[in-house]
């Protein structure tokens, strides 16, 4: 691996390659150049050192048994609650048979599936419960290195999120800027009752992101919205706010954490970013980072990842229309949310969420790795 620290070194080498014209100025550019490019050869390098190896369980594992630089890592696709096509699992299933993830991984303790307006066959509109099915991912790593050595609050920042992925934009925003100050009884529940999003307390940061679909998905939404003329348009772009915080020590469910991870040892960091609001797609969306002593070796420690993802279940019911198209019949919802679509594209969310998430996770692994 190609250490910051050698690049550094090479740095008059990068320079004097470029001083072939005499020109000084032109030769600093170039050497800036090279140097940049250096340094993201060092850190795709870096986000490479990590793999990832599939398991039917992450949490069932023996962490003594975990391989270094190895991500542990399940999705749920081929589980017996998730659906064949889609791999995710309904909302109703996944709360009454995993209630301890539902705890933790829903937006807050209490969420229940919205409430939605609807429109009948004959143009009339009613409220009636959203349905929703959920993207479930856990990921479990071990750490060369003590709990003391692991500080995750260099990671509740806007800087670390923006390096994560550059294919999304994001920018700070304050409490008052948050989707939902006059909230319907469409977005009610968005809104958390044990407190209020975006406190203005350290280690607390929110964020508006913005992504663009990537590839031919643009093309391919553009024909839905002709072909389906007169229906609420799908937009080109997901948008989302969300707030990224480090737990207090007084936060630490060290009982139910314990339980979630696994691993019978003090937890010593949380971490965790709430979607609250995104404006199609999906209703809301967790992650979750949290280390932990490791059991046998004090110098190392036990890193568990969670990603929860809740998408509306008329989304994935489109088959059937989208189907009733021929040219659109790889643009079915499902299929694109799985990976499996011919317009699935890039290391991003146009790629799927397995793929996205996958990715998400070896970067973060990365981070906390090198520290």
């Amino acid at each position: 691996m190609v250490s910051l620290g050698a690049i550094a070194n090479q740095t008059p080498l990068l320079l004097s390659l470029a001083t072939d014209s005499g020109d000084k100025d032109m030769a600093l550019m170039r050497g800036a150049i090279l140097l940049l490019a250096a340094l993201a050869i060092a850190s795709s390098a870096s986000a490479q050192d990590f793999r990832i190896e599939e398991a039917k369980s992450v949490t069932a594992l023996d962490v003594d048994g975990l391989k270094p630089k190895t991500i542990a890592f399940t999705d749920y696709k081929t589980d017996q609650l998730a659906d064949p096509g889609s791999g995710l699992i309904k909302f109703e299933d996944w709360a009454r048979e995993r209630p301890v993830q539902k705890q933790f991984l829903s937006l807050y303790p209490s969420y229940v599936e919205p409430m939605a307006t609807k429109t009948t066959p004959d143009g009339t509109q009613r409220l009636t419960k959203e349905k929703l099915h959920m993207y479930v991912a856990e990921a479990r790593f071990v750490l060369a290195k003590a709990p003391d050595k692991v500080d995750l609050a260099r990671y509740a920042t806007l800087a670390v999120l923006q390096g994560m992925d550059a294919q999304i934009t994001h920018k700070q925003i304050a409490a008052n800027d948050v989707m939902f100050l006059q909230p319907n009884v469409e977005t009610a529940n968005g809104l958390n009752p044990d407190r209020p999003w975006c406190e203005a307390k350290p280690n607390v940061v929110c964020v508006q992101s913005s992504y663009k679909f990537e590839g031919q998905l643009p093309i391919g939404v553009r024909l839905i919205n002709k072909l389906r003329d007169g229906v609420k348009k799908v937009q080109e772009h997901l948008e989302f706010q969300s707030e990224i915080r480090l737990l207090s020590p007084q936060e630490i469910d060290q009982e139910g954490l314990a339980k979630l991870t696994g691993v019978n040892s003090p937890v010593v960091g949380v971490l965790e970013q709430n979607i609250f609001y995104v404006n199609q797609v999906m209703r809301f969306g967790k992650f979750l980072a949290i280390t932990q002593q490791h059991p046998t070796d004090p110098t190392k420690t036990v890193a568990t990842a969670f990603m929860a993802l809740a998408v509306k279940t008329d989304v994935l019911e489109m088959k059937k229309e989208y189907e009733s198209f021929p040219v659109l019949r790889n643009l079915v919802p499902a299929q694109v949310l799985a990976g499996k679509s011919s317009f699935n594209t890039g290391k991003s969310l146009s790629a799927g969420l397995p793929e996205y998430t996958r990715n998400r996770i070896k970067a973060i692994a990365g981070l906390l790795e090198r520290g």
